[in-house]
């Protein structure tokens, strides 16, 4: 069977699936306060072909999807593509990624499909800095959802990005949640993403930063494996139930094996979480374009994946500046 190899020897297994562009929730360090410009439904892809292009990325050896947004689930019918993507029987896993506030009523139905892990967006634990942070006050809704996801059979982990001046005083606060509840915590260093919102920082908060402030409290602190192409490094503290995970995503020391592209709400696709966007998916196959078509695009377009992000940013072309929103690339 072929498979997608880059020219560094890296297979891709990993697809990172946007099925909107849109969210609910305005998050300072990923739009402006207005919203990001959203693009109009039809240029949206469909959920028939994003189903197909996950099932010839699956005979090309991707076993993993990711799905995120904007927020996935303020697009109608999501539930339902989840459980057409669930046949997919090339796939081992389909994850997701959300804010919180729109899925509790969905738990029973994302256990009954093929979802292993639910990856929770929550950047402050306080209800007015939570509202601060979001632009909205649904702090008690995404709590309500953390406590129905612990306690239900999917795998849990909590994404926090970590914002100099705004959260970084919560980040052993987060920890402390990993005691008693088997939950994976992930610390994420802030990245320019945000649509030209253009948040001043006051200092920089890397991942040597987040670990220094981790271990001023809990100095039995302990690395854990990196499983292979993992962007988190992960840390236990003994006794705990959960883990601890520090992301690099803007120091970019996790390139080396990657094993992931992107696809946006339309189409694009994106070998790089910092490229510009290197092909239309949508356009090529709204041209009439066959599934063997599909797969050798797919092939040619790998091969061209950068080495690292540092490469990637530097080779974009239209727009030197990373400034997008996030929601618009699918974080």
């Amino acid at each position: 069977m072929d498979t997608l190899v880059d020219s560094f020897g890296r297979q891709i297994t990993y697809l990172r699936l946007a099925v909107t562009d849109r969210c609910n929730l305005r998050c300072t360090y990923c739009m402006p306060a207005m919203g990001a410009a959203i693009v109009e439904r039809k240029e949206l892809l469909t959920f028939k072909e994003m189903y197909r292009i996950t099932r010839v990325l699956s005979e090309l050896g991707v076993n993993k999807v990711r799905l995120t947004g904007g927020e996935p689930f303020v697009r109608k019918n999501f539930i339902d593509f989840i459980k057409m993507l669930s046949f997919n029987d090339k796939l081992d896993a389909i994850n997701i990624t959300t804010n919180g506030a729109l899925i509790a009523e969905h738990i029973a139905a994302l256990e009954a499909s093929k979802i292993k892990t639910v990856n929770l967006s929550i950047d402050s634990l306080n209800s007015e800095s939570f509202a601060k942070i979001t632009r909205r006050d649904v702090y008690d809704k995404v709590w309500n959802t953390y406590k129905l996801l612990e306690k239900s059979s999917l795998r849990l982990k909590l994404n926090v990005v970590v914002q100099s001046g705004v959260n970084t005083h919560e980040i052993n606060d987060f920890v402390a949640l990993t005691e008693h509840s088997n939950v994976e915590v992930r610390f994420i260093e802030e990245m320019p993403f945000n649509g030209v919102g253009e948040r001043s920082t006051k200092e920089v908060w890397n991942y040597n930063r987040i670990l220094q402030e981790i271990k001023k409290e809990y100095p039995n602190l302990e690395k854990l494996p990196v499983p292979k192409s993992s962007t988190s490094h992960g840390f236990g503290i003994k006794e705990f139930a959960g883990t601890v995970g520090v992301i690099p995503a803007y120091t970019r020391t996790i390139c080396h094996d990657c094993n992931r592209i992107r696809i946006t709400a339309t189409g694009l696709l994106k070998n790089c979480l910092f490229d510009e966007g290197v092909f239309s998916i949508r356009d090529f196959l709204r041209k009439g374009a066959s599934d063997d078509e599909l797969k050798q695009l797919f092939i040619d377009l790998v091969a061209k994946k950068p080495k690292d992000g540092f490469v990637a940013e530097a080779n974009r072309v239209k727009n030197k500046n990373v400034s997008e929103s996030m929601s618009s690339i699918g974080g």
